[in-house]
């Protein structure tokens, strides 16, 4: 009994790795987040690497620049470069607001009115973005914000 537990565990165990690593297969480089409240980059793909950096706030995006086994090689808004295992991130799209205020609009142009204003740092969930305008969400108040003005999202990247 208690080795079919073990091996349940086990099981349990591989599956949410192999769920988790599935989740960020693409070919880099691609965006995703940080999925977890606490993160740690290592200099290295591997734990026995040494710690270089921990984020300590969920759905901060991050670029994958390369992977390795379990482990994806990100690059944050910043420069900063490092390896994290692929269970600390996420598929969900955010994005920090660049380059003074921007202000998200009620609809996808200019001349929109404008809706609310985001600092530079503002983390936000990216909902779409498409012919250079991103619908973006923070902590529940959205609009429209073009995309150049966001690290998290390729300048002419369609995310749906």
């Amino acid at each position: 009994m208690r080795l079919t537990g073990w091996m349940t565990g086990a099981a349990l165990a591989t599956l949410l790795t192999a769920g988790a690593a599935g989740a960020q297969t693409r070919k880099p480089p691609y965006f995703a987040s940080i999925a977890a409240s606490e993160a740690r980059m290592r200099t290295g793909p591997g734990r026995n690497f040494p710690v270089n950096w921990v984020y300590v706030r969920a759905d901060l995006p991050i670029r994958v620049i390369d992977i390795y086994r379990d482990w994806r090689k990100v690059e944050s808004s910043d420069g900063t470069q490092g390896w994290m295992q692929v269970g600390l991130l996420s598929d969900r799209r955010t994005a920090i607001v660049e380059n003074g205020i921007a202000e998200l609009r009620e609809q996808p142009r200019p001349s929109a009115r404008v809706a609310w204003r985001a600092a530079p740092g503002v983390v936000a969930r990216i909902r779409n973005c498409a012919r250079g305008w991103c619908l973006i969400d923070v902590q529940g108040r959205g609009g429209y914000v073009e995309q150049t003005r966001l690290w998290g999202v390729a300048p002419d990247e369609d995310v749906g």
